[in-house]
């Protein structure tokens, strides 16, 4: 296992850039020789960005797999660990790094459409996305998790935010955000380490907002009147592409900061105080997403998993275009991601 220390160095990024594990990752890159390139069977669990979790004991890397899809390849090659639960059962599970292995990618610049597209094409239909963010409310403090269950969007439209446009339109439910069966599960595994250093909230709302500038002092008090819970730069429009896709979306939230609306002696949000409160809850950031991990893999969540209420949303309800009006590229890109539905 990485020490915390070593592990911690690698996620000095900005918060709003959610820490996405990207360099968590490159020490087990590094010594992938000889590894697969290829896996035989369908990997129903992915994990995008996320902060030391390749170190959690009980995962075995198996392969690393570069896919490429009709929207170009997504932000890093996906690594498939096999994760083995309590009861002695392996299940694989897909590790995307949604920045870049090398934290390439600015937010506006992420592969959201490749990385969601590349997730479901192995399989994939339930994913936890780990950020860090900034706390607009006093009762959540740095070092507290929060499972969201709401998002404002503050996106500028300047990133694809669809699979469905080009030649075929399609509309898709987003009332809510997130999915309540999987966001139960968060909770119950969360809560089951809160007297052991974990200090949840059961609810939120996240305001996703444009970067890579953070806000202004205005604008951090004005989502703080709209009762915004906590503020990042990542849930969107990852969250939109994963219900098009048919895909339970949840994301774990861990307060780094108060933004810039708690100004307390005259001190801002700053990278050293960022990096201290991820260092002091590295620990409980990797238990609760092994935690969560592990009881996924059970059998009793394997209905929740392949996220079979939203199977086949997309075939009956999402796709308007009738077959002799669509053009363009998008039946053949739409073809690839759901394979069968508009043929």
């Amino acid at each position: 296992m990485l020490k915390p220390t070593t592990v911690l160095s690698r996620v000095i990024i900005p918060r709003y850039l959610s820490l996405s594990f990207w360099r968590s990752i490159t020490l087990p890159y590094r010594k992938m020789a000889g590894l697969p390139s290829t896996y035989d069977g369908a990997i129903h669990i992915a994990v995008i960005g996320g902060t030391g979790i390749q170190s959690l004991p009980g995962f075995t890397l198996a392969a690393t797999l570069t896919v490429d899809t009709p929207w170009g390849p997504p932000s890093s090659p996906i690594s498939v660990l096999h994760h083995e639960n309590d009861g002695g059962q392996s299940t694989p599970v897909a590790f995307l790094s949604r920045h870049g292995l090398h934290h390439e990618f600015a937010p506006h610049e992420v592969k959201n459409q490749a990385n969601i597209a590349a997730l479901r094409s192995l399989g994939v239909r339930t994913i936890i996305a780990f950020s860090a963010v900034g706390s607009l409310q006093e009762e959540i403090r740095p070092r507290d998790f929060v499972v969201p269950d709401q998002i404002i969007d503050r996106t500028k439209g300047i990133r694809p935010f669809t699979f469905f446009e080009g030649g075929m339109v399609g509309h898709v439910g987003f009332g809510d955000p997130f999915d309540a069966g999987l966001a139960k599960v968060v909770q119950k595994c969360g809560h089951a380490l809160e007297g052991d250093g974990v200090r949840l909230h059961d609810s939120g709302t996240l305001i996703c907002m444009e970067g890579p500038q953070f806000s202004t002092r205005a604008e951090s008090n004005l989502y703080r009147s709209w009762g915004g819970s906590v503020i990042n730069m990542s849930a969107l429009p990852e969250a939109k592409l994963a219900r098009e896709a048919e895909i339970s979306y949840q994301m774990i939230c861990m307060a780094t900061d108060y933004d810039c609306w708690r100004n307390v002696d005259g001190e801002d949000v700053n990278v050293t105080m960022v990096m201290a409160h991820m260092k002091a809850n590295a620990e409980n950031a990797r238990r609760f997403v092994g935690a969560v991990l592990n009881e996924l893999t059970k059998k009793e969540h394997e209905v929740q998993v392949q996220a079979k209420h939203l199977e086949g949303q997309m075939k009956w309800m999402g796709a308007m275009t009738k077959k002799e009006g669509r053009w363009g590229e998008a039946e053949k890109k739409l073809g690839w991601l759901f394979p069968g539905y508009f043929d």
